[in-house]
């Protein structure tokens, strides 16, 4: 079971910006498909976007122009650089990890993004 730690959640005024991180506990060989999901209070989760070992971007409308998926691959880690925050991006963010041979995938633990004046 592939395991993922997140950090970088936090309070910002609308406007500004914030970094989520998202280690995992292997390497992130070619068959993982990473990505962010977020949970506003009282809604679904939903894909924020999702990124391959090749570096694809896939983005919902709702963040393009502003979010960036970005990987490391030698480090294990996964990006989400959040511009131009609004409230309405206030969620918890997940992050993903699917094996495209088995469809096995797993969650991180959450982080609390709160974008409030």
């Amino acid at each position: 079971q592939v395991q993922l730690v997140e950090s970088g959640g936090g309070l910002v005024q609308p406007g500004g910006s914030l970094r989520l991180s998202c280690a995992a506990t292997v390497p992130l060989f070619s068959w993982y498909v990473m990505g962010w999901y977020r949970q506003a209070p009282g809604k679904e989760r939903e894909l924020v976007g999702t990124i391959t070992f090749g570096g694809q971007t896939y983005y919902t409308d709702a963040v393009k122009g502003r979010f960036t998926i970005s990987r490391d691959n030698t480090k294990s880690t996964l990006y989400l650089q959040m511009n131009t925050l609004k409230p309405e991006d206030t969620a918890i963010y997940y992050c993903n990890i699917e094996n495209v041979r088995d469809g096995r995938s797993s969650w991180g633990q959450g982080t609390q993004v709160t974008v409030s004046s």
